[in-house]
């Protein structure tokens, strides 16, 4: 479940609102909505209920095209038939936003499939789309795509600026959860290029948003980035330390830490104990 909701009580819930006549008092935006939930139940034939209820309730070609986006979703489609669907939705009076969730999508699926000129295209074309709407909220999720993809193409320049827009505009928007994974963003950035300093002030904001915020995981991803600058110096023993501290905030907030922590601590503290020959022939 994506939330707290047992699958018990997501069964009693989908059942209060889809059983019987229910259905009927449901419109094209609920039934969609629905449907990841039931996916999840593995409710198969409800799922199909819901799709072809959303299909015939829909007041419009913008709410076709949504429900057919899903139904696209559901058997895996190819490309070419999002990328028809995107062109019909720009087409439509009110699709833009369809259009700019299909573009975003679309580009996931090219960036799944290592296509990387064809993703950053299709992910500058849900920006426009987004930016175009003033959706500030979409924005930020476009523009997060669109930098893992200049990442993973290497062009690292083009992914810091992309990525400081986002952060500046999640200011704007006063995420902060949002804010600290973005400063995170940008020192993983700096660090890959070399620019060690600034990775480290840059995962040392991003900690102290993290703290503020009671962010565990948030503390987490900052301290393994300095553990890495550290470890790549040379430094394990600060490496040590810095991982050591997310380990007693997990310990500290009763919550299982991940094995890799533990083990990561254990491969630094042999490193850190190896004759200095050892280590420089590693």
């Amino acid at each position: 479940m994506q939330s707290d909701v047992t699958p018990e009580r997501a069964r009693q819930i989908l059942a209060m609102l889809t059983d019987g006549s229910s259905m009927d008092h449901i419109n094209t935006s609920l039934a969609l909505r629905l449907i990841p939930l039931a996916s999840e139940l593995e409710d198969e034939a409800l799922v199909e209920r819901l799709l072809n209820h959303a299909m015939t309730v829909a007041q419009n070609d913008s709410e076709r095209g949504w429900a057919r986006f899903e139904s696209l979703k559901l058997i895996t489609a190819s490309v070419k038939s999002f990328l028809h669907l995107a062109e019909e939705a720009e087409n439509m009076e009110d699709g833009s936003a369809l259009a700019a969730a299909v573009h975003h999508y679309i580009a996931l699926v090219q960036l799944a499939e290592d296509n990387l000129d064809e993703a950053r295209t299709s992910a500058q074309r849900a920006l426009r789309l987004r930016e175009s709407r003033k959706d500030m909220e979409g924005t930020t999720y476009g523009l997060a795509l669109l930098m893992t993809v200049t990442k993973r193409q290497h062009d690292y320049d083009t992914a810091i600026a992309i990525g400081t827009e986002r952060l500046e505009l999640l200011t704007r928007l006063r995420d902060e959860v949002g804010q600290m994974e973005a400063v995170a963003e940008l020192a993983h950035c700096q660090a890959t290029i070399g620019e060690f300093n600034t990775a480290r002030d840059l995962y040392n904001d991003s900690l102290e948003r993290a703290n503020d915020l009671e962010s565990i995981t948030g503390q987490l991803v900052a301290r393994w980035g300095l553990a890495d600058i550290a470890e790549i110096q040379e430094d394990y023993e600060s490496a040590m330390l810095v991982l050591s501290d997310s380990l007693h905030a997990f310990i500290a907030a009763n919550v299982p830490a991940p094995a890799q922590v533990r083990q990561r601590i254990h491969d630094l503290t042999v490193l850190n104990n190896a004759p200095k020959d050892s280590k420089e022939s590693n």
